[in-house]
């Protein structure tokens, strides 16, 4: 038990690290290219800082225990709005939401981040609720990149810095490898866990797991209020809880078969459309969080957690 522990650290320690070099790299190359910030960190930073939870969900289908990546990738969203996002505002007096996402692009983006509690919420995960979770995430890639250009301007930019680019990006893939090592010994670590605590995969991957693949999130927190850069935060905060439903529904296709849960599944659902309801209150007026409703969007996940656990 003692060395499952320290092992369980380890790992976690390397995907922190890991993750770092991907940000990093991912910081240098959008800065060289002149990705606007707000796209860069929803869709570029959003996709790679949820590279662990990728990283875990292929390594809890070789295990045959996909429960696991279900519960990782339903409570990384959860985590991300009602613990991340709360801790941004609370550290930094308040976070701003960036002028670049409508209320329509908003409210649809916060649909694609809740409808896998909306799918899973009988009990059952099957492929075809996972092509339709991919399907969702481009058509919210098409809503936001549209008239932007942001591909166009990414190719043009990157002839004129290929070699530093190729660089940057052969140290995240490093970075990824990092991840993916260590995420395979927390998921190796997480089923011996929940046998040895008699509760089941997916409730651990739920309420633990989930904060440790949240890492990077957490490290983009606490250097953005450091540097000033709140906005930038929550666009990858959006951004990495929508890639975790594309995540959710690349895993769902390759693993093939129906997975099956059997947890409190409805009270996820409830506590979920609470907290992005009140994430979405919060912002349609003023465009912020405050400190206080920062505080109450975490006291939802206080009640959620408290709800899970009996």
């Amino acid at each position: 038990m003692p060395g499952n522990i320290l092992f369980f650290i380890f790992s976690l320690i390397a995907v922190w690290m890991g993750a770092g070099i991907i940000v990093t790299s991912l910081d240098r190359i959008s800065r060289r290219l002149e990705i606007s910030a707000f796209a860069a960190s929803f869709f570029i930073l959003g996709l790679l800082t949820s590279l662990p939870e990728l990283s875990v969900g292929i390594n809890s289908i070789i295990e045959k225990r996909p429960e696991i990546f279900v519960g990782n990738l339903v409570g990384g969203s959860i985590i991300l709005f009602l613990m991340v996002i709360p801790l941004l505002s609370l550290l930094g007096n308040g976070v701003t939401l960036s002028h670049q996402l409508t209320r329509r692009k908003l409210i649809f983006a916060l649909y694609v981040v809740g409808l896998p509690t909306l799918l899973t919420i009988d009990n059952n995960f099957t492929r075809i609720e996972g092509l339709l979770l991919i399907f969702m995430y481009f058509v919210l890639f098409y809503k936001m990149e549209k008239k932007k250009g942001l591909l166009d301007h990414f190719r043009d930019k990157f002839a004129l810095h290929k070699k530093s680019t190729i660089w940057d990006a052969g140290k995240i893939l490093a970075g990824a490898f990092i991840v993916y090592i260590a995420s395979a010994v927390l998921v190796e670590n997480t089923i011996y866990f929940s046998k040895v605590l008699s509760v089941s995969p997916y409730l651990l991957s739920l309420l633990g797991l989930s904060i440790g693949t949240n890492l990077p999130e957490i490290s983009i927190a606490l250097r953005t209020v450091t540097y000033g850069k709140k906005d930038i935060a929550l666009g990858d905060y959006i951004g990495s809880a929508a890639a975790n439903s594309l995540i959710l529904g690349v895993l769902a296709v390759i693993n093939e078969q129906v997975i099956t849960i059997t947890n409190h599944l409805s009270i996820t659902f409830l506590m979920m459309t609470l907290g992005l309801s009140l994430f979405y209150y919060f912002t349609r007026s003023k465009n912020d969080i405050s400190r206080g409703e920062g505080f109450l969007l975490f006291l939802v996940y206080l009640a959620f957690f408290i709800l899970e656990m009996k």
